[in-house]
């Protein structure tokens, strides 16, 4: 297989490995980039008129979009019109070379460029292709399009998040975001096995079949319950406590109480109740949940002597789980982040900005922070890679 080699890749774990992505605003982009992180060659494929939308999106990152420079950062665009024979002749020579193809575009849009799996697959049975779409590749809602909101409302996310008075929808593209992982994990999977086989596979994820795995709580509960799970805002639907509680200074303390060890260790330690370990509405979980609305303003009343910083001190020294509230800026300033060195710069056409590093610390790899690429930046080195320039 011919590749490109790009510097310093040689330790990463995917080096050697040559993707081609033909995609758009955010699975597909950050499926790619993670495999970018790991070391492939991604190679970006874009309209020449202005390329992925998510390039447009706003002006937040001294003056590029966001969501663009999170995405793309480690991959080559190379600027392609592929409807037109020369610039398709590039499409299909990288395709040859390459071990992964992977596309989110409209329903049915790699079909009518005569790029479905039947077609890949007689040409390069190696090459493993992983279409990403809001509903799947078949059934009746196949050639709906797709986006998060969207498919955040088919999937039921919304009817359970929000408070009980108002729905709303979760505050990141979390759609997008699971299709692109399970991409991801489908991906690696695919070419573990070619190992073996010497084949690839089609891979076939759908926004809403990622979705409805997430919402697997609420299914049972309403398949074997026959009831959906209330809306219960910045609470828990099914444990108590579980969310923000108020303290005596008018802030709060996040609590997240998961078995009777630890409300015990709550009502005897930090809220001065031991009465309540023992309570017959409140000594387990269900009959906390089932009494909610009595025990949680109970709970407050008791925090009420505390302010936040002497609760979060009691809660430490009683070995019950809680949290901050954090807003955008404090989690920026997070100091765990700062410790574990999560803040990289990597350059781009605005200039150098700052990035996370990726999440996926295998133990002794480098990070791998790569420019973010300009629109076609790359499209005549890889030209003259395949010998077509």
């Amino acid at each position: 297989m011919e590749t490109n080699s790009l510097p310093d890749q040689d330790r990463l774990p995917l080096a050697g490995i040559r993707v081609v992505a033909l995609e758009q605003a955010v699975a597909g982009p950050l499926c790619s980039r993670h495999l970018a992180d790991l070391g492939a060659d991604v190679v970006k494929i874009e309209r020449p008129d202005g390329g992925d939308f998510a390039r447009r999106y706003d002006t937040a990152v001294q003056g590029l979009a966001a969501h663009w420079v999170w995405l793309n950062r480690g991959k080559r665009s190379v600027a392609l019109d592929v409807k037109q024979p020369a610039d398709r002749a590039v499409l299909d020579a990288l395709l040859a070379r390459a071990d992964v193809f992977i596309h989110n575009l409209g329903p049915g849009a790699v079909d009518r460029l005569g790029l479905g799996w039947a077609a890949l697959h007689e040409r390069w049975p190696r090459l493993t292709s992983c279409a990403i779409s809001g509903y799947g590749m078949d059934g009746p809602y196949r050639d709906r399009k797709a986006f998060d909101l969207l498919l955040q409302g088919e999937s039921a996310v919304i009817a359970v998040t929000g408070s009980p008075e108002q729905p709303a929808k979760v505050g990141i593209s979390i759609g997008d975001i699971s299709a692109a992982m399970y991409a991801l994990s489908s991906i690696l999977a695919a070419l573990y096995e070619r190992e073996r086989t010497g084949e690839g596979r089609m891979i076939d994820v759908a926004m809403l079949d990622c979705l409805a795995e997430w919402m697997a709580p609420p299914i049972y509960y309403q398949m074997y319950d026959g009831v959906q799970p209330e809306r219960a805002g910045v609470r828990h639907t099914t444990i108590v406590p579980y969310g923000p509680y108020r303290t005596g200074d008018g802030t709060s303390v996040n609590l997240a109480v998961q078995n009777e060890g630890q409300w015990a260790r709550l009502c005897r330690e930090v809220l001065t109740r031991p009465e309540w370990v023992d309570d017959s509405r409140f000594r387990t979980n269900v009959l906390r949940t089932q009494n909610r609305a009595m025990l949680e303003p109970l709970i407050e009343e008791a925090l009420h002597a505390h302010t936040r910083a002497s609760a979060q001190e009691a809660l430490e020294k009683a070995d019950v789980p809680y949290g901050a509230l954090n807003d955008v800026a404090d989690l920026v300033a997070h100091p765990q982040l700062a410790a574990r060195g999560r803040w990289h710069h990597v350059t781009s056409e605005a200039g150098a900005v700052r990035a996370l590093a990726h999440p996926m610390n295998l133990g002794g790899m480098r990070q791998r922070m790569d420019p973010v690429p300009a629109l076609g930046e790359h499209t005549e080195e890889i030209k003259r890679e395949l010998g077509l320039a």
